[in-house]
This record gives structure tokens, C-alpha cells and sequence, in this order.
């Protein structure tokens, strides 16, 4: 394990007997979870600390991962200035709002959780036009679009390979709805939210053949609310797994003439990897080489059948391979099954093997929802911080 792994889990001994009551805590953050954005918003925002304000519009900052509304509010002390906190843009254009919904000078009201840290900022669960009555800025869960009847059968192309992306003679289209948000083994039934928080934490240890150090680790991160994602902190690439549980869904360009494929992802800041096709060898390193950025491994694929297998390694631990905070070491070692029934249906199983932090290998899978003639959408995490 890389030194910022095992500074994770010094931070973890210390801290442990400290957060025994946080599963409270989940239980009670369950219930008024917002839908999707970049980080849970009970990292960063306390649950327990409800807060009304009243003020004016100072400031909009439409950008991501979180739009910030500013607002100048009045109280006994003089004027203070608040920051308020609400949805990636992509989620408020597509529940209809825009940077114009509110204007400066108008008067609200916001109800919602104050900062953990103690500073002016709050994650807006209410936000009211004061002179209209009208609440603006909150956000429906995304729901896929109905499937066809009949479901159209699997794309092809000449040589009668399966499709990853478009059918012929069609443009745009991407993979997203994932079925499940975190990786649990196979045949193991507990329920997450959207995050990959476990709705109940004494289910941590059904997650995952875990090392006892893992399982430690993994509750955790669940019990601090994932705070020390790196995709929150630092805007650090998802990869593994996490490629195909985040918002915004994936796209494969097929790059036949090249013999690879370049899987090209909604979320963090429109980054890719590259499926391997032509043959060559594993070389994967966890420090990365001239072929394999880092994060993302060395995938080399085949298909075998109407099924591509790729064998990815040569990751390194700095970061998280699946929402909800499973460990995972530099001995990590996927191999990764896609298949597609039907135009609509993914399938997606991984095989996890990683001696350093679970006991055997074990497997996953879920499937995802094609959404024709749509792009992904544009989204940059670095546009804005925290």
C-alpha cells in the first residue's frame, strides 16, 4: 500500500472509537439525501445543524461540481455574507432551471444544513423567491425514458460484432442508469443510495470478502459521509468499476481502425481510458507508462463471443475504484465482462482480485440503459471547488 493509503489507515486507528455513533447519523441523512451531484452533501454539510436565512442575492455562481447562490443577510451583528450551495448545472438545467431563475437583489428565503466546519456556507434543502412564493432550484431524480415495445435487438456491425455504441446510420447515444451505485458481491442483497452509502452499516461486512483492515477502512469512510473521497477533495479521476456507477453516464468510441476503444466518461472532467484490442501484452505498472495514464490501468480486451473480456492492472491507491469507499491496493486486478442483449440492455460483470485487501476474488455486475441521440452532457468538476 502506497503511503497515502497507510496514512488512511493510521487516521482510521485514531479515529475509529470516535465515530461509533455516526451510523446514527446515516440513518438520519438517508432520508433527505438530495439526488446526484458531486459529493454527499453530509460530507460537507451537518444534518443535525438546520439553519433558515433570509436575504438578498448577492452573487450566482452557475458552475460545477455544485452551483453557488451568495446572499447578503441581515441580523443584529450588521450584514454577513452566505454562501449557498446547490446541484451540479447539469442537474438544475435539466429540472428547468437556469442561471437567470434567480436575479440580483431578489429577496429570499433558504432552509437547509449549515457547514460542518462552522463557516458561512449552507446546502440549500428549500429555496424560495420571496416575492413570488415560488420554491426554485430543487431537483427531480433522473428517470430513464421508457423502453419500446418491442426492444429492438442487439446493434451490429458487418462482421456481426456487437455494437457499444450507436446503431448504424445513427448518431449519439450513451450508457447510463445504472442499476447498481456500488460494487457488492454477487448474489449479496443490501441497498445503498445513490453515493454507495449503505442505508444500514452493520451490513459493511456482507459488502465484500474484505481483509480485516478493508472492512475496517470502508466503514469508515462510510461512517465520516465518504468526506475523504478524492473525487471531492481534489477533483481526482473515478476509474475501475466507478466508471459505470457515477452521473452523467459513459460513451465507447469504437475505434476499429485503430484496434482500441475509448471509453469516454459524463463525470469528473470528461476524462477516458483506452480498451486495448490488437493483441499486445498486459504491462500495466501502478505508476503508469507511455501507454496507460494514470488512474485508469492497462485494459487490454478480446471478445469472446458476443462478450468483450478486458484485463485490467497496474493501478495505483490513490483513488476510489467504487462509490461508497471500498479499499483497494496497487495488487488490484480487474477482469471485466461487456455484453449487450439488446439495444437498450449493458451488462457489465467485474471480477475484483486484490490480495492486499480482500481474502479471495469475488464478483460483481449491474447493467446500464442506452439513452439514444443524447450526449454527454458538459461537465467540468475543476470549474468550481467546494
Amino acid at each position: 500500500m502506497s503511503g497515502d493509503g497507510l496514512g488512511e489507515r493510521m487516521t482510521l486507528r485514531r479515529m475509529n472509537a470516535a465515530l461509533g455513533m455516526v451510523g446514527t447519523a446515516v440513518a438520519v441523512f438517508i432520508a433527505i439525501t438530495p439526488v446526484s451531484g458531486h459529493h454527499v452533501p453530509a460530507a460537507k454539510f451537518d444534518p443535525a445543524k438546520p439553519i433558515t436565512l433570509k436575504g438578498t442575492v448577492s452573487k450566482i455562481d452557475w458552475l460545477n461540481p455544485h452551483v453557488h447562490v451568495f446572499m447578503e443577510v441581515k441580523d443584529a451583528k450588521g450584514t454577513l455574507s452566505w454562501a449557498v450551495e446547490l446541484e451540479s448545472t447539469v442537474d438544475l438545467r435539466r429540472s428547468g432551471w437556469t442561471s437567470e431563475t434567480v436575479k440580483l437583489g431578489d429577496a429570499v428565503t433558504v432552509q437547509g444544513m449549515t457547514a460542518r466546519d462552522g463557516s458561512r456556507q449552507v446546502w440549500a434543502n428549500s429555496f424560495v423567491v420571496d416575492g413570488t412564493g415560488r420554491q426554485v432550484f430543487n431537483v427531480a431524480p433522473a428517470v430513464a425514458p421508457p423502453l419500446p415495445n418491442p426492444v429492438p435487438p442487439t446493434p451490429r456491425w458487418p462482421d456481426n460484432q456487437p455494437r457499444l455504441g450507436p446503431p448504424e446510420g445513427k448518431s449519439g447515444g450513451r450508457w447510463d442508469f445504472p442499476s447498481s451505485t456500488s460494487l457488492v458481491e454477487k448474489g449479496v442483497n443490501v441497498e445503498f443510495d445513490r453515493y454507495g452509502l449503505l442505508k444500514n452499516i452493520n451490513d459493511a461486512a456482507k459488502v465484500a470478502p474484505f481483509q480485516t483492515w478493508a472492512k475496517d477502512l470502508y466503514v469508515f469512510r462510510q461512517r465520516n459521509f465518504l468526506k475523504d473521497d478524492p473525487m471531492f477533495l481534489d477533483c481526482k479521476p473515478q476509474a475501475g468499476p466507478r466508471i459505470y456507477q457515477v452521473p452523467y453516464g459513459v460513451q465507447f468510441l469504437e475505434e476499429r481502425d485503430r484496434k482500441r476503444i475509448r471509453v469516454m466518461m459524463g463525470a469528473g472532467n470528461q476524462n477516458w481510458r483506452f480498451i486495448y484490442l490488437d493483441g499486445r501484452p498486459q504491462t500495466g505498472l501502478p505508476d503508469g507508462n507511455a501507454e496507460d495514464p494514470l488512474y485508469y490501468g492497462h485494459g487490454v480486451g478480446k471478445w469472446e463471443g458476443d462478450t468483450l473480456v478486458v484485463d485490467s492492472k497496474g493501478f495505483h491507491d490513490r483513488f476510489w475504484f467504487s462509490n461508497g469507499g471500498l479499499p483497494h491496493t496497487p495488487q488490484l486486478h480487474l477482469i471485466e465482462r461487456y455484453s449487450r442483449p439488446d439495444l437498450y440492455t449493458l451488462q457489465y460483470e467485474v471480477t475484483i482480485d486484490d490480495p492486499g485487501a480482500y481474502t479471495r476474488p469475488w464478483v460483481s455486475s449491474w447493467t446500464l440503459r442506452w439513452v439514444p441521440d443524447e450526449e454527454l452532457p458538459v461537465y467540468f468538476c475543476q470549474d468550481n471547488r467546494p
